[in-house]
């Protein structure tokens, strides 16, 4: 529980960061509407369709957590994403040249923005969803932190539960930025940027306790509740994949 609240403090504290990143396309949004209401809905929609996008970003990641979980690496990979947020912060130079982007990535990124222009000439509320959906795809070093974070949650569910939180904790400042074009000062923002790293080795700290499994309560559970809960949640899918079958056999004997 502690690393899921964890995601979306990350979001709420890395929004400031968006504001920065991504803000002139949220002030730039073509709101559909014309009253205040219909501008909000609008907005929120943009902004559920990133979040809809990082939930199942954290669903994939999440899995290779999982496969990773099933080889016995699980507290490992917890430990090792824990480490790298750290050392990502502590020693920024090491990452610098890993996020510059190769041709094929580029031209990825050229044809989306591109796909997200056109779209800013449609003035609806599902094109809003839709450029909201496709901006979540852009790359952006605080996203892939949070990748990092829903690998190490070493669940389908878990790691997607860990980014749609992020996501959410977003909202509220690019929402505010949609409507009022501006809704902060940069000084102050700037000064907020510089929790952001303190609050990355804080999640990287967690994820390290969560993988020693010191047994500390909510912090750092033991081995072997980790496991418990693992295999019951691999218990949970087996029944229902039981049911299904069993459901599918039942129909076919009818017929």
């Amino acid at each position: 529980m502690t690393i899921l609240l964890s995601a979306l403090v990350l979001g709420i504290m890395g929004s400031f960061h968006c504001a920065g990143m991504c803000g002139p396309i949220a002030v730039a949004l073509p709101l559909h509407g014309n009253t205040l209401p219909q501008k909000i809905f609008g907005g929120t929609l943009y902004n559920i369709g990133r979040t809809i996008t990082y939930g199942i970003m954290g669903a994939v990641f999440g899995l290779l957590g999982q496969g990773l979980h099933l080889l016995g690496f699980q507290q490992k990979v917890s430990v090792l994403m824990g480490a790298l947020m750290i050392v990502s912060v502590l020693f920024p130079a090491l990452f610098r040249n890993q996020y510059r982007l190769d041709k094929s990535w580029l031209s990825f990124v050229g044809k989306l923005k591109k796909t997200i222009g056109k779209m800013f000439a449609i003035r609806s509320f599902q094109s809003l969803l839709f450029i909201g959906m496709l901006n979540g795809l852009l790359p952006c070093g605080l996203v892939y932190m949070a990748i990092a974070g829903a690998i190490g949650t070493g669940g389908v569910v878990e790691g997607s539960l860990y980014m749609i939180l992020f996501g959410l904790g977003t909202i509220p400042m690019l929402l505010a930025i949609s409507l009022a074009g501006n809704a902060m000062s940069l000084a102050v923002r700037k000064r907020i940027n510089k929790l952001i790293p303190v609050l990355v080795v804080v999640v990287g700290v967690l994820f390290i306790l969560r993988g020693l499994s010191l047994g500390i309560p909510y912090l750092s559970p033991p081995k072997q509740k980790i496991e418990q809960k693992f295999e019951k949640s691999l218990q949970s899918e087996a029944a229902e994949l039981h049911e299904e079958s069993k459901g599918d056999c039942c129909k076919g004997n009818i017929e």
